[in-house]
């Protein structure tokens, strides 16, 4: 780190965005995807930031400010953020969840429990941020490092002493969660997926990895030893090492019992208790939840009464049941694996021939590796396929279902509709439905919108399906 300038100045704020600069800030001069912040330094003095952090100095140093120069400006900026706001990580028992799918699920339950065991908690996740009861919007799975650390601060405010937050690989390589100090980490699975991003499956399990190898001592790691990756996750963190698992050796076990749509029979750690949620992939979730909890120094009976009660987040195999017995499934599943992980699930608790019918999109601007291969899980698990568009954002909704349907076989096409309204797509399903099938709408979940053009249209996908139930 280099200075020039005064350190004894004072510090009123602190940002990254020159648009919210005032007197006194402290501009931080990060490089993102779309700009680079140390273009608007001179637009930051100009609306009276008072000191500059950056990666390189300007050409030109104006007097009476402070600049300071750093290898990385993102990784600093939550150092900062963190300090000015106080640390108040330290005040929090902080438990971050990674891992491909079931990070929401698991902060979710983390959430429900440590609330229902008398404690008030906050929660961030892709769904909701909340500080006890209170909802606050959310936009980004893990926000930026300012926001996190005054979500952190307006927890603290309300006598919460827990907070379970999903840590994404996006974050960990924008250094959002750098100058948090966590209490724990929980590691649920890794496949395909963001390779938009990473570019490459090895730079996004290092992206995962990275989360455990900042832990410090004090705190836990917790992973899922079934999963390929699960020890890797482990191989430099110092913190404890703790793993769960249904099949291999683990601190923590649990074996399914029995799985229907009515629920989960699982011999948790020694000790049979019927769950509500449906699903091998959710055994693993309550499993992740239920060793968290002990790991935080909770009642093990408790822990599993109240477990065995919950329902875990919106938009995760949510299922409803029409009048003529069909039975719609709404799921968040948008990569190969979750996909595959649900309808497994729902070939495995069906009752007899009852068909399967997948309506399935994928989102544009995103990982266009997977969309042949989502399709390509879809037929192959399913009776009948729909295509159709998920959130387009800036690209064409068909040239994304021309992907899509690379990856279905000549002799499932006889098999396969695209329909690119997804509404009518939904509808269409409806339709071909006979008493006892199962629809699963897949790839929003709780999303309340669908986004074309950078325009977010009202859309539910769980409202729509059972205004279709409703009128048949």
């Amino acid at each position: 780190m280099e200075i020039r300038g005064s350190v004894d100045i004072p510090v009123s704020n602190i940002c990254f965005d020159s648009r919210q600069v005032g007197t006194g800030t402290l501009f931080v001069a990060t490089r993102g995807t779309q700009a680079d912040g140390h273009d608007y330094i001179a637009q930051s003095i100009v609306a009276g930031a008072g000191s500059v952090m950056c990666e390189e100095f300007p050409s030109e140093l104006k007097e009476n400010i402070t600049y300071i120069r750093v290898k990385n400006s993102s990784r600093a900026l939550g150092r900062a953020a963190a300090a000015f706001f106080g640390h108040p990580s330290r005040q929090i028992r902080l438990v971050g969840i990674t891992g491909t799918n079931g990070k929401t699920t698991i902060a979710t339950l983390l959430y429900q429990l440590f609330t229902a065991l008398g404690y008030r908690v906050g929660l961030i996740s892709t769904v909701e941020n909340k500080i006890g009861e209170a909802v606050i919007p959310s936009s980004h799975t893990t926000p930026d490092a300012i926001q996190l650390n005054k979500l952190l601060v307006q927890m603290l405010e309300k006598g919460c002493e827990f907070c379970f937050m999903e840590v994404s690989s996006h974050a960990v390589v924008q250094e959002r969660i750098a100058g948090l100090e966590f209490t724990g980490g929980v590691f649920s699975n890794i496949t395909h997926d963001h390779l938009d991003f990473h570019k490459t499956f090895d730079e996004y399990i290092k992206a995962k990895k990275g989360f455990f190898d900042q832990l410090p001592a004090q705190a836990f790691a917790l992973t899922n030893m079934d999963d390929k990756r699960g020890a890797v996750m482990l191989q430099n963190t110092s913190a404890h090492k703790k793993s769960y698992a249904l099949q291999y050796p683990a601190d923590f076990k649990a074996k399914v019992m029995e799985n229907q749509f009515s629920g989960l029979l699982l011999n948790m750690d020694g000790e049979e208790v019927w769950f509500r949620m449906v699903g091998s992939f959710n055994a693993y979730n309550l499993l992740a939840v239920y060793a968290t909890a002990i790991l935080l120094d909770q009642d093990r009976r408790h822990v599993l009464t109240i477990l065995s009660t919950l329902t875990g987040a919106e938009g995760r195999f949510d299922y409803t049941i029409a009048a003529n017995k069909v039975i719609g499934v709404v799921d968040y599943a948008h990569t190969p694996d979750a996909l595959k992980n649900v309808l497994q699930t729902i070939r495995n608790i069906r009752q007899g021939n009852e068909k399967v019918i997948t309506v399935i999109g994928c989102g544009g601007d995103r990982d266009r590796a997977k969309r042949p291969l989502m399709a390509e899980v879809a037929c192959k698990l399913s009776d009948r396929v729909i295509l159709t568009s998920d959130n387009p954002r800036t690209e064409d909704p068909a040239a994304i279902l021309s992907e899509m349907e690379q990856g279905v076989s000549i002799t499932n096409r006889r098999k396969t509709l695209t329909i690119q309204d997804r509404r009518e797509a939904i509808r269409t399903a409806c339709h071909l439905a006979e008493p006892g099938d199962i629809i699963l709408v897949a790839g929003k979940g709780h999303e309340k919108y669908q986004e074309i053009n950078g325009v977010k249209y009202p859309f539910d996908d769980k409202k729509i399906l059972a205004e279709e139930f409703a009128g048949e």
